[in-house]
């Protein structure tokens, strides 16, 4: 039961309260409606505490004087918010190094669509994920496989963190497979962040001389396979996002 002190003032906690000027003393849903469900979609998104702070509104002050391409960055997830349709299930794909702001405007994203759209969000670390599913394979561990990933696969809007950052191994690529797959089938929208550049595995790659090829640094190919890194671009809009590591940048500064 709500307090005196918690009771809305608009609507006195009915959760109705009156358009001025409508004939017949004409009623309409109460903002605080809004922000309750607000609230409760923010705690639903599972947003790790290290992220609570990042908005878009926010996003040039933490990632001051960045590339043109973080820029470019955070203009287009504001129009992505802005003409989201979840029908479309059309998501973004942030491709950058680490410390580039990906997972901060990503998280943006997601604030953004919950309190301005009520659209029902999560938020998925990769590596957590995959190690949350193979503990399901433990029989001491109280829940199934089909458990862990019933919200991955049902979230209007998923963000999955960090993708490719576990070693690629059959499982691994079943896994990713099956997720994106789903997700893929039931027409949802998913937003993805990875630090490897969106290039073909080193198994296509065949121009490459031996040394070039031992010297090559890993891509998105590789850690997930060519097949979905193939669905992803049906899946996403591809956003690059380069520059510095802003992280170890104001570390250094801190001891500067």
């Amino acid at each position: 039961m709500k307090t005196t002190a918690e009771v809305c003032p608009l609507c006195s906690g009915s959760g109705w309260k009156v358009v001025p000027g409508a004939p017949d003393g004409g009623v309409t849903r109460c903002d605080c409606l809004r922000r309750e469900r607000g609230s409760a979609l923010i705690a639903a998104a599972r947003i790790p505490k290290r992220y609570e702070h990042c908005e878009l509104s926010n996003f040039t002050t933490d990632f001051p004087g960045a590339d043109r391409s973080i820029a470019l960055a955070q203009i287009g997830a504001s129009r992505f918010v802005r003409e989201f349709d979840p029908r479309e299930g059309k998501g973004l794909l942030l491709v950058g190094g680490i410390g580039t702001g990906k997972t901060h405007l990503a998280v943006g994203i997601l604030k953004e669509l919950i309190v301005t759209r009520g659209t029902a969000c999560l938020f998925c670390d990769y590596r957590e994920l995959l190690k949350q599913i193979q503990n399901s394979y433990n029989d001491s561990v109280q829940a199934t496989e089909l458990e862990v990933l019933r919200p991955v696969f049902e979230a209007d809007v998923l963000l999955l963190d960090e993708l490719g950052a576990v070693k690629p191994s059959e499982w691994v690529w079943d896994t990713v497979s099956l997720i994106l797959n789903t997700r893929y089938n039931d027409n949802r929208t998913t937003i993805i962040t990875t630090n490897f550049a969106d290039e073909p595995a080193a198994s296509v790659t065949r121009s490459l001389s031996p040394a070039r090829a031992a010297a090559r640094e890993e891509t998105l190919g590789d850690r997930i396979g060519e097949r979905m890194r193939s669905r992803l671009h049906e899946m996403c809009r591809i956003v690059k996002m380069d520059g510095p590591d802003f992280r170890q940048k104001f570390r250094s500064a801190s001891f500067g």
